[in-house]
């Protein structure tokens, strides 16, 4: 499969002729999609339609970051706002049957509208868990501070999702929730050891059945003191890899964040060599997007047999 290990973003309501080409001649792995793209459903298809024809694939990877309540993308068309997981996270600890029962429904007809647009990956569910300490970045967004609740939750969501035919992506892993910053603006160091990292953390990861994983930009200063998960080979192989388990594919958390103190491309390019099979660009920037598809390498054996199931998946 000839597509550069790279997901790429775009910056309006229209494909302008320069990402058209982009798309066509270096050929993103995805494109990902946010408020900035989304006006109303007429527009969105237009939209989506455009860039696989562009590419002409009709099952090319099209993302949304759709979490509900304050990461809430398509809320120009319908208003999710009030959603987020934590409510969900609530319900279902009064009355799992009830919370089950209502989070289904939420998330079938959020993919319904999906299917109709023509996305076909969402970045949920959060697994991250709430602690006393955990930056309000995450707050509302993550289920529970209870880790059966978060796992019980996440496979409700992915499994939801598998039958809708939308493609999964669990983040932040290995955890999150450990954060006392905002990796948008700093870089989040946690001091907890391995073992209680292991317990929590890591645990609410376990098991998962999604066909993608987002890394969390954050230093675990107990298993690498140098460097963010993202950007860790000790991190993705020994935790992610090994200790969770995870065989799916992973990709970055967005490279122009402020966790990550380099350039774009040595971002990029270091996620990648630390073993993230996809990395993430979310700024919309044209002139950026040409520079890293122009130095990002194509996908690998592994990423372009992942790939290719997920295509399967797809029909």
């Amino acid at each position: 499969m000839n597509r550069k290990a790279i997901i790429l973003s775009i910056k309006g309501f229209n494909l302008s002729k320069e990402e058209e080409s982009l798309i066509k001649d270096e050929k993103p792995w995805g494109i990902i999609l946010f408020k900035r793209n989304i006006k109303n459903t007429k527009q969105l298809i237009e939209l989506t339609s455009k860039i696989r024809k562009s590419i002409r694939d009709p099952l090319y990877p099209i993302i949304i970051d759709e979490e509900g309540g304050r990461v809430s993308r398509i809320s120009k068309i319908i208003d999710t706002k009030k959603f987020s997981q934590n409510l969900f996270g609530k319900i279902y600890s009064k009355d799992k049957i009830t919370g089950k029962y209502l989070y289904v429904e939420y998330l079938k007809l959020i993919c319904n509208f999906f299917k109709i647009s023509g996305i076909n990956i969402n970045t949920i569910p959060v697994l991250d868990i709430l602690k006393k300490n955990t930056h309000k970045i995450i707050g509302d967004r993550s289920y529970s501070n209870n880790i059966a609740a978060i796992q019980s939750l996440g496979k409700i969501c992915i499994n939801t999702l598998r039958k809708s035919k939308i493609g999964s992506v669990s983040k932040h892993i290995p955890g999150h929730g450990s954060s006392n910053l905002d990796s948008h603006k700093k870089t989040p160091i946690v001091e907890n050891s391995y073992q209680n990292l292991i317990k929590n953390d890591f645990r609410a990861f376990q098991n998962i059945n999604s066909h993608f994983v987002m890394t969390a930009h954050i230093i675990y200063k107990k298993i690498d003191p140098f460097n963010v998960c993202t950007h860790s080979r000790i991190v993705i192989s020994e935790v992610i890899r090994k200790r969770i388990g995870y065989k799916g594919l992973i990709m970055s958390d967005d490279i122009s964040m402020k966790s990550l103190s380099k350039n774009l491309l040595y971002n990029a390019n270091k996620a990648i060599y630390s073993g993230c099979n996809l990395v993430l660009y979310c700024g919309g920037n044209i002139k950026e997007s040409k520079m890293l598809i122009n130095q990002v390498n194509k996908i690998d054996d592994f990423t372009t047999k992942k790939t290719s199931e997920f295509y399967r998946f797809l029909r």
